[in-house]
């Protein structure tokens, strides 16, 4: 079971954090990997921590032709693209009515147009699989508020809408759509938050039935099955990995 030998999987920001997790979970279940970042130094290390074969690209996805020239290279180095991982994704701490318009439209350039422009430009190649499959990284900002994320909440919600309609369009090629709502994770993008807002640690612990942060590699496996064949009847749907987070409304 499991077993994704033959495929090209495709992981944005997937030098480090979750991306990465996700990148060796597929790995290790035979996909080949293409992971893509801005920072080349951590594309290299990352590189270094997948197998023989595996590629990055060093790429800002909100660049002008980005998504054309990813998978242009892609499908010229791997031959063909089955599972894409929209992972990459940035936010901006602020309050509602402290967040300037550039800063908005940046995070939902980034968490959301950038996100539907890979998709769109990979369809062909997903059809082509015949088993496609789009794991969209949401949030469980997806499902919850606070008061200092409203435009990395809103881009996350929608890309569980925009999930949903992937679903549907593209159901009888045999493309599945899903999206995972990770929980509160210790990374790079919440180092911040759990510095700058007072409390954020605790209160996540005391509410969380786990009793503790996630931690990157408990991503992975989530990944491994949806892209999986034994998840062929699966999509459409919002899948939270947050230690129960969310259980408790």
């Amino acid at each position: 079971m499991f077993d994704l030998t033959g495929t090209v999987a495709l992981v944005t920001g997937g030098n480090g954090g979750i991306g990465l997790a996700m990148a060796k979970g597929l790995a290790e279940h035979g996909a080949r990997v293409v992971i893509t970042g801005r920072n080349p130094a951590k594309n290299a290390e990352a590189l270094a921590a997948l197998p023989a074969g595996s590629l990055a690209v060093e790429l800002d996805l909100a660049a002008p032709g980005a998504t054309e020239v990813l998978l242009d290279k892609v499908l010229a180095e791997a031959g063909r693209l089955d599972i894409l991982v929209n992972n990459a994704g940035m936010n901006i701490r602020k309050r509602p009515e402290e967040i300037s318009d550039a800063e908005w439209s940046s995070i939902l350039e980034i968490n959301l147009g950038a996100l539907m422009r890979l998709t769109r430009a990979a369809y062909p190649s997903l059809k082509a699989s015949g088993r496609g499959r789009v794991i969209n990284i949401g949030s469980i900002l997806s499902i919850f508020g606070v008061p200092f994320s409203p435009a990395y909440g809103a881009s996350k919600g929608a890309v569980v809408q925009y999930t949903k309609s992937l679903a549907a369009a593209w159901a009888a090629e045999g493309i599945t759509a899903n999206t995972v709502l990770p929980g509160w994770v210790e990374t790079e993008l919440t180092d911040g938050a759990r510095r700058d807002v007072p409390g954020l640690y605790d209160k996540i612990l005391s509410r969380t039935p786990m009793g503790r942060w996630g931690r990157p590699d408990d991503l992975a496996a989530i990944a491994v099955f949806l892209a999986s064949e034994e998840a062929r009847f699966v999509t459409g749907t919002a899948i939270p990995v947050d230690g129960g987070f969310a259980t408790l409304g």
